[in-house]
């Protein structure tokens, strides 16, 4: 056994049939969708039944999907029509990824007033925390579905439960979670809702945002009538077409991907029990069935990534660095984690192609390198 890749959240392999489906856009068929010849009108035709297929993984109508090229884009997009209305407060998560995050920034620059949520210690952000942020001028509430570090499910229904009633519109990034759990917009009671291919065993270049009927939406790219001149620009044929199918194949397979990935990741945990001054964080929460997010007390996990990854596996940390210095996850530090913990953490995330005999071969390895570096280079209470 050579290694095997557990990095999984921060993209997936593509899955062959998904591939398979790509390939014949990627030559022998071809056209602009917006042509009226029958070339563009097949184009056009792929495209559509890709709609229907990303809608139906979330429960939505067609006509309400908005094609992307990222979650990043999709995300961007809300918070700019937020930003092209009326001055007022916006009120998001400290969870949210940095294309909620940075973007509610710039809102702040604009002279809107940003209020950040920060999670709990089990990594859920309170749902009373968030309603007690609303006020009357509340613009928009950003809270993401399953958190990119920890795996984490937030009460992103209960939160909206609330915004509705006092109107509020309410983003949800589901993109860690689309295809690994239900996502059903429904159910949730949100307003706009993103999705990213590539975080299922799509293609990269493919996302999606939904828009309840009737929520407003500003374009951030005009000139052309494409995505209904929500989106304009020409759409990318092939990577669309995969992401269709990689949403039939999660809705079709969805209990037995979530039964499977979640006896990986615990038979990955339970493995960890051999290991002393290891901390599981929020192991008894909501999470994923997919995410472990492991403290390994004593050394600093960018050296163990770097010698795991020197023996074969990816696996990943949250940490950053800046000018030279590296900075603790900011997840972690808002759910009150110390700096040493933070730093000594790293995310393992499985996907549809690890199997057991790959987890069984990283856990000894893990093992072994834990120990060297606590030997070699102890960091906080091993120092």
């Amino acid at each position: 056994m050579s290694g095997a890749y557990f990095d999984n959240n921060a993209t997936t392999p593509l899955d062959p049939r998904v591939a398979e489906a790509m390939v014949p856009w990627l030559g022998p068929r071809f056209g602009n969708p917006s042509s009226i010849h029958r070339w563009g009108q097949a184009a056009r035709e792929a495209i559509e039944a890709a709609r229907c297929q990303v809608a139906e993984l979330v429960g939505a109508d067609a006509l309400e999907i908005v094609f992307t090229a990222s979650g990043t884009e999709a995300n961007n997009l809300v918070l700019e029509t937020i930003g092209s209305g009326a001055r007022g407060r916006v009120v998001i998560s400290g969870l949210e990824h940095p294309s909620v995050r940075v973007a509610a920034e710039l809102l702040a620059v604009r002279g809107f007033e940003v209020h950040s949520v920060s999670p709990g210690a089990d990594g859920i952000v309170p749902v009373e925390a968030m309603v007690a942020a609303l006020g009357p001028d509340t613009r928009l509430v950003a809270l993401m579905l399953a958190n990119n570090e920890l795996g984490t499910l937030q009460p992103v229904a209960e939160v909206a439960a609330a915004c509705r009633e006092a109107g509020i519109p309410v983003l949800c990034d589901a993109v860690q979670a689309a295809g690994k759990t239900a996502v059903e917009v429904a159910a949730l009671g949100v307003d706009y809702l993103t999705l990213g291919a590539h975080k299922f065993h799509g293609p990269l270049g493919a996302a999606a945002l939904w828009v309840r009927k009737g929520a407003p939406l500003s374009p951030l790219l005009v000139g052309g009538s494409q995505e209904r001149r929500r989106r304009a620009s020409t759409e990318n044929v092939p990577a669309l077409v995969g992401f269709g199918l990689a949403c039939e194949l999660a809705g079709r397979e969805l209990p037995e991907r979530e039964r499977r990935l979640g006896a990986l990741r615990e038979r990955f945990e339970a493995g960890l029990g051999a290991l002393a001054d290891v901390v599981i964080h929020c192991r008894t929460s909501p999470r994923l069935p997919h995410t472990s997010h492991v403290a390994f007390l004593g050394l600093e996990a960018e050296s163990l990534l770097i010698r795991l990854d020197l023996a074969g596996f990816a696996v990943s940390t949250g940490s950053a660095c800046s000018s030279g210095v590296v900075e603790p996850s900011r997840t972690l530090t808002q759910m009150g984690i110390g700096r040493h913990e933070a730093l000594a953490s790293l995310r393992i995330s499985f996907g549809l192609f690890n199997t057991e005999a790959e987890v069984d071969a990283l856990l000894p390895v893990l093992a072994r390198e834990v120990a060297t570096l606590r030997q070699l280079a102890p960091v906080g209470a091993h120092a």
